[in-house]
């Protein structure tokens, strides 16, 4: 996740469907506004390339099938949101191919938070995915080194020095949190 920067003088009804027509790069559509995602930094992108190649990585030497995203759109019961990293399981790549915009969340998110979001937005933007079809969300901490993992049944939380690991989507699947933090 990233800071965000609202992009005024946008109508509702129209710039939602303009929206799922033609998303734009870097842009969610959040309480009826776009919003632009920026304030990358070079570690919040080096740790987002290195879950979405760990995570495509898996599935293709366990033959999992489905599919890999970065900053994928996918609606949400309340919005389009872009998760830094999304998995589609082949069931759900099967049924829905690969549209302009998920029609749902995707089964698992990870958001790689930046030093200015601020936790409530976290943990709602979570719960949104968690209310519309996601079944994992991962929330990576680079500043204070945790990893938060939250399902609609538990929550996880690891740090340095520990192994970190899927609990529903992509079976098996971990990682230590200083190989993904690192």
């Amino acid at each position: 996740m990233v800071v965000s920067t609202v992009i005024p003088n946008q109508t509702e009804a129209s710039c939602l469907e303009e929206f799922l027509q033609n998303p734009p790069a870097r842009m969610e559509w959040v309480d009826g506004e776009l919003i632009e995602k920026n304030g990358m930094t070079l570690k919040h992108g080096r740790i987002q390339s290195r879950l979405a190649r760990y995570w495509g990585n898996y599935k293709d030497t366990h033959n999992l099938g489905g599919e890999t995203y970065t900053e994928a759109p996918c609606r949400t019961n309340k919005q389009v949101r872009r998760p830094d990293v999304a998995y589609l399981t082949p069931e759900l790549l099967t049924q829905l191919g690969e549209p302009k915009v998920l029609p749902q969340s995707f089964p698992l998110i990870a958001e790689i938070i930046s030093p200015t979001d601020l936790a409530e937005d976290i943990f709602a933007k979570a719960n949104e995915y968690l209310e519309s079809g996601c079944e994992e969300v991962w929330l990576v901490l680079p500043e204070s080194q945790w990893i938060v993992i939250l399902t609609q049944q538990q929550r996880f939380l690891f740090t340095t020095g520990e192994e970190v690991s899927t609990q529903v989507i992509l079976p098996g699947f971990s990682v230590t949190a200083d190989q993904l933090l690192a």
